[in-house]
């Protein structure tokens, strides 16, 4: 059993909090609002205010709940503009989790680290280092890499999950067609469903030591073939954007698969009907 506090309950972080609740774990969880806690409490997850550009007492709070692990699921927030903010929110919490004596600290990142380069990319193609002076990474990959780099160097055991494009309950993909100027013939899609997130951030909790992991679901298809699937899923006769060849990377989870994590959907195209 952990004891467990996860920072940020939101749409990803909310169901995590309660499925480790469901198996047995001590489980708290956080939002920026005392009304967005409310709503936490009650749902049933004990709950309490944290604002990590004004972290006081976070080390206070989780040495008083006796925390062990600490799962970080809060986004970037690069729409709202307020991305170059989270690396310094990330500084701030590797702060406070080793005051506070963390013995895990999981990181729930994203797979837009990569450059932006048609071929299988592993965990080794991203580093901060690796980004400094090639082009070929943009912006919003250095400052996650950035950030990521304060966790790998925390001193504590970590695992960075690398989640590919995470859909779900009210993330389902064919909302995403309308938004679309072009979906390519070439291009893989590169996803991951809520209930993998979710297994998988659970998996790294006793697994995973020291470790960077690519998140996505093993078996996908082109972008054109997945959209269509996905429009298909809930009979919607919106029809694709314009298709075009261009090619992208694709992400590879061999090593998640090496390490014996069990994916809830291996396949793109059974993601898509996953809604019960």
């Amino acid at each position: 059993m952990k004891r467990v506090v996860v920072i940020g309950a939101g749409w990803l972080g909310l169901p995590l909090a309660q499925w480790l609740k469901q198996q047995g774990h001590i489980v708290y969880a956080t939002r920026t609002t005392p009304q967005a806690v409310q709503t936490l409490e009650d749902q049933g997850i004990e709950s309490f205010v944290c604002q990590l550009d004004q972290p006081d007492g976070l080390s206070d709070a989780l040495l008083e709940r006796q925390c062990d692990t600490v799962i970080g699921c809060f986004p970037p927030g690069f729409r709202q503009g307020a991305g170059e903010h989270y690396a310094k929110h990330w500084q701030n919490l590797v702060q406070h989790a080793k005051q506070a004596n963390i013995q895990k600290l999981v990181m729930i990142s994203s797979t837009s680290v990569y450059p932006d380069i048609a071929k299988a990319m592993n965990e080794q193609d991203a580093s901060l280092a690796l980004a400094l002076d090639n082009s070929a990474f943009d912006a919003k990959a250095r400052i996650l890499l950035k950030a990521e780099q304060h966790v790998i160097t925390s001193g504590m055991d970590y695992t960075i999950l690398r989640c590919s494009g995470l859909m779900g309950p009210k993330r389902h993909p064919s909302r995403f067609v309308s938004k679309m100027a072009q979906v390519s013939r070439l291009a893989p899609a590169n996803m991951l469903h809520l209930y993998d997130a979710i297994g998988i951030a659970h998996f790294s909790l006793e697994q995973l030591p020291y470790s960077i992991i690519n998140a996505t679901t093993p078996n996908t298809v082109s972008k054109a073939e997945f959209y269509q699937a996905a429009l298909d899923a809930v009979a919607s006769d919106l029809p694709l954007p314009p298709l075009c060849d261009k090619e992208e990377k694709r992400i590879v989870c061999d090593k998640l698969l090496a390490a014996g994590y069990r994916f809830h959907f291996s396949h793109t195209l059974e993601a898509v009907h996953g809604y019960e």
